[in-house]
């Protein structure tokens, strides 16, 4: 089978999340005798990092909404026509907010679409402009698509996406534990609360741990992924920023963590439930779990260093004594792999997902 897999608009570099995912699932695919090729749609990486390989299709963004919104476009013409010379028998499209004329990869071969968040709630937290767009073009993908796999239950239970009426199926975001490190303990003191995030993402929730940290300067906690808080606000002296980090410095920083906690306000995407990567880098390294929302693999394990808190306005500082009294109660404790192997790797989901193509290869 050929599989074309499409990326619209971010730069995917390797040693992010989702570039780590996607380069994963490449392989994957590729191991179970298919032929795969990767397709992105995007604006050039200020950061200079490496970038997952295949067929690039740059635009550059401009001060002009204008000029910026032409560039996508003829990126996205060449992209058509680049799917279309490699004759896919399926099209992977990644959920991205649409473009002109990207409905016509439809009619190439049977597309399916990855719904990865509530995109309807999400861009309310955008602006007007994006939300006005979103909520004027989803249809265009969602209508066309010949299935859709989501990453938890509840995303595929929505009124905004059950409407369309299509062929779906779960698929939680996977880690593949092959190639992941495991490691002890560390026993800190003070112990080590680690939280990995991304700027500009609101329900990451990261300025819940100013509050945590002033309450609890007995617990240290290593941010990833951020500079400063949101608002550059100070931060007690007790909160160490990482910024973006990769490769040993960031593995250095998870085998060092006492315990971690997940996106801490994902109620302010209309969120309930989520399978977020950076919690399956945490698990798969044994490091014990707080989890501020249902997690579709997750939540459900009885299992001592995973700690389930609501997903609330109020969740740390509700819960704030409780997530101190575990990360105590986690110094020198690890996570059993063998419970959750069967939950996380990707081995299997990416099975389950090639299953799922071939369905529509089928119905046609």
């Amino acid at each position: 089978m050929r599989i074309a897999y499409i990326t619209l608009h971010w730069p995917r570099t390797g040693a992010s999340s989702i570039g780590k995912k996607i380069s994963n699932q490449v392989r994957q695919w590729r191991n179970l005798s298919n032929e795969v090729e990767f397709f992105s749609h995007l604006h050039p990486d200020p950061s200079g990092e490496k970038l997952i390989e295949g067929k690039r299709l740059y635009y550059q963004n401009n001060k002009s909404f204008f000029q910026t919104e032409w560039n996508r476009i003829s990126a996205a013409k060449k992209l058509i026509k680049e799917v279309s010379a490699f004759r896919p028998d399926v099209i992977y499209l990644r959920w991205g907010m649409y473009v002109y004329p990207v409905q016509k990869i439809f009619k190439i071969a049977p597309t399916i679409v990855e719904i990865n968040t509530n995109d309807y709630k999400e861009h309310k937290l955008l602006g007007a402009t994006l939300n006005l767009y979103n909520q004027l073009t989803r249809s265009i993908f969602l209508s066309a698509a010949s299935g859709l796999i989501f990453t938890s239950q509840e995303l595929s239970q929505d009124p905004v996406f059950t409407k369309f009426n299509k062929q779906f199926t779960v698929i939680t975001n996977g880690i593949d534990l092959e190639n992941c490190p495991f490691y002890e303990a560390p026993n800190n003191m003070p112990p080590h609360l680690l939280f990995i995030g991304t700027p500009g993402m609101p329900w990451h929730g990261v300025e819940k741990l100013r509050d945590f940290a002033r309450s609890f300067p007995d617990v240290y906690i290593d941010i990833l992924g951020y500079d400063a808080l949101p608002d550059k606000s100070p931060a007690p002296q007790n909160i160490h920023f990482h910024g973006y980090q990769h490769g040993e410095l960031y593995e250095n920083i998870l085998k060092d963590a006492d315990a971690a906690i997940g996106s801490i306000s994902l109620h302010l995407n209309g969120m309930q439930e989520a399978s977020p990567f950076k919690v399956r880098d945490y698990a798969a390294r044994g490091i014990p779990c707080i989890l501020p929302y249902k997690d579709t693999d997750l939540s459900d394990i009885a299992c001592d260093e995973i700690f389930n808190i609501p997903n609330a306005p109020d969740n740390i500082t509700s819960h704030g004594k409780q997530i101190h009294d575990f990360i105590f109660n986690m110094r020198g404790r690890r996570m059993n792999r063998s419970i959750i192997s069967e939950r996380i790797n990707i081995i299997s989901k990416e099975e389950q997902r090639i299953y799922f193509f071939k369905y529509f290869l089928n119905a046609n």
